[in-house]
């Protein structure tokens, strides 16, 4: 009963970091419309500091997982919420008269990317470990990804309502939520200090390093690593993808929404306080879409589940670009300062592009369960390996963006998120299966 008392209290940490990524990842897209507005950025140029924020990942991806694994779950994660405490405090810095830039505010997304990958790196194995890998493993990531939603509608909604009308909004306006952060970055370096994380794979590669020792054996040189695995370098492929598809959908909802019809990529120009609480309802239905896929985990596969999922989500994608913009459909939104619905026209292709939040929601997690399912002693490295691919936002969102610039339209800039959907679709029915069971992981 005691070791299950310590499981549950690990869970529930872990799940707390899992909406800390959230929060800080999704600080980028609504700070792409104040930098648009503030240094007068293009569409590419202003998802920069998103692209910085992933791309923090391929950096510091392998050094996680080496993190990881000779210091543990607890050590890591001290070393992540640090991190991000100081990422997020030159963001705010970058709103200052004195100092204050478009690079200083790039430098802070990038710092806070690193934090991001680290805790990446933590909850995804640790919630699997606890799970005992398979069904079990990837519901509990499914249900820790139900935390990381409710984040992601707190933040959009916050920074919605705090930039207001767009052509006049400033990073000094955001400074609550960046504050918000900053309490939460603190809040948890105490609780993860005085808190007991379980470390089964530090204890047992101890264990193996003392009985080498004792016996007085030559260590050798393993042959295999987790790029081995076929399924584990597709599933890195896949998550690279994947990453473009859940951000790139709400960036450029939010970009169409708030930017005038007369720019030079034109959008319908509604008020950013409205856009954002739209935009929220994508990341809400990734909440409900992860509640569900957590409560049906013992009945599906992460296979089926994705699969299925990825074929829903071509077809809203394919629905939200090519249904006529003269459509129009009531959307709703929450006005948290008033608490009441509010609702809004926008175009019905928004609705389908907005409800590919349903589908996105169990992605994540069950593509890190696929990837890693029989890896053995190799999930630590793998862990930090597959992070190293959430570079895929910081390279494709702006590529999204180069090709709402060239097209002159953010419609057509969505056949970037349809080649990541077929991929992803690719990987859960066929890349997905683990070819190299021959290789020993003990």
């Amino acid at each position: 009963m005691s070791s299950q008392k310590k499981n549950w209290a690990a869970i529930i940490i872990m799940f707390c970091l899992f909406a800390m990524i959230a929060f800080v990842t999704n600080l980028c897209s609504p700070m792409a419309v104040i930098v648009k507005n503030q240094f007068g950025a293009s569409n590419f140029a202003s998802q920069i500091g998103n692209a910085a924020n992933f791309i923090a990942y391929l950096v510091m991806g392998i050094p996680s997982g080496m993190l990881l694994k000779k210091y543990g779950y607890k050590v890591t994660s001290l070393i992540a919420v640090t991190t991000g405490f100081v990422g997020v405090f030159i963001q705010y810095m970058s709103g200052w008269e004195s100092i204050g830039s478009f690079w200083v505010y790039v430098f802070g997304a990038f710092i806070s990317g690193f934090c991001m990958c680290m805790l990446n790196t933590v909850v995804n194995p640790m919630l699997n470990t606890l799970g005992g890998g398979g069904k079990t493993g990837n519901q509990l990531i499914q249900f820790g990804g139900v935390c990381n939603s409710l984040a992601a509608v707190a933040v959009t909604i916050i920074m919605g309502s705090l930039i207001g009308d767009a052509a006049k909004a400033k990073i000094s306006d955001a400074t609550p939520a960046l504050f918000i952060a900053l309490g939460i970055f603190a809040a948890a370096f105490i609780v993860l200090l005085f808190s007991r994380i379980p470390e089964p794979e530090l204890e047992a590669a101890k264990a193996h390093a003392a009985m080498e020792a004792k016996e007085n054996k030559p260590k050798e040189k393993d042959k295999y690593s987790a790029f081995s695995f076929r399924h584990f370098d597709l599933g890195v492929l896949c998550i690279f993808l994947y990453i473009g598809l859940e951000v790139g959908i709400p960036t450029y909802v939010m970009q169409f929404l708030t930017t005038a019809k007369d720019a030079t990529t034109p959008g319908i120009g509604i008020d950013a306080t409205i856009a954002g609480t739209i935009v929220a309802v994508y990341w809400f239905l990734m909440f409900v879409g992860r509640f569900f896929g957590g409560v049906l985990g013992k009945k599906f596969s992460s296979r089926q589940q994705v699969s299925f999922m990825a074929i829903i989500a071509l077809l809203f994608i394919f629905l939200g670009i090519f249904l006529p913009e003269s459509t129009q459909v009531n959307m709703p939104g929450v006005d948290w300062g008033n608490m009441k619905i509010i609702t809004a026209q926008v175009p019905v292709g928004i609705m389908f592009l907005i409800l590919v939040g349903l589908c996105t929601s169990i992605m994540w997690g069950g593509i890190f369960n696929m990837a890693v399912e029989g890896l053995g002693k190799y999930t630590s490295i793998a862990s930090g390996a597959f992070m190293t691919m959430v570079c895929g936002g910081g390279i494709l969102v702006p590529l999204q963006g180069w090709v709402a610039d060239i097209s002159h339209s953010f419609m057509t800039s969505y056949i970037v998120v349809i080649i990541c959907t077929a991929y992803i679709l690719f990987y859960a029915l066929v890349g997905s299966k683990n070819v190299n069971k021959d290789i020993p992981t003990d």
